[in-house]
């Protein structure tokens, strides 16, 4: 009787343990320092050798979010939309992103004539600071710019 009991309970302490594949790259996989929320602080647009500093912006905010596969970006006014300088900008899509070669994929916008696009950008870490430099060109729109755009990491 006591050597049945041992048995059950030996068999219930074994069925109850996990072990992680040994395949499993997502454990192991560092993550990317593209990954987190990334606050814009600073954005200059060069359009035909003329350079505007575009953000920061008074009363203007805007964040970037990236996962492992996918960016998004949301610009808003502070003042809840109220007001003339109400403004609200949104889009995302899929990246690449290797080395410091960062593609994105633009597949939502609320600028809909720049849906479906790809914008190649370098990028550059200084500690909690993403560079992202590189050119936006739409010929159908007679967009063509080189943009620098600086990024704090945020907690």
């Amino acid at each position: 009787m006591k050597l049945t009991r041992l048995l059950l309970l030996a068999g219930i302490a074994l069925a109850s343990c996990t072990q992680k594949p040994a395949g499993d790259a997502a454990a192991t996989k560092t993550a990317s320092p593209m990954v987190g929320t990334w606050k814009l602080v600073s954005a200059i647009t060069v359009t035909k050798g003329d350079t505007v500093k575009d953000y920061p912006v008074a009363n203007q905010e805007m964040l970037k979010i990236l996962n492992d596969t996918h960016f998004a970006f949301m610009r808003h006014d502070l003042s809840k939309g109220k007001g003339k300088d109400a403004t609200y900008t949104a889009g995302g899509g899929t990246y690449d992103f290797k080395d410091n070669k960062y593609t994105e994929h633009l597949a939502y916008l609320n600028y809909r004539d720049w849906e479906g696009k790809d914008f190649d950008f370098t990028v550059e870490f200084k500690g909690d600071t993403l560079i992202q430099k590189g050119i936006e060109k739409i010929d159908s729109l007679n967009i063509n710019h080189e943009i620098t755009e600086t990024y704090v990491k945020l907690k």
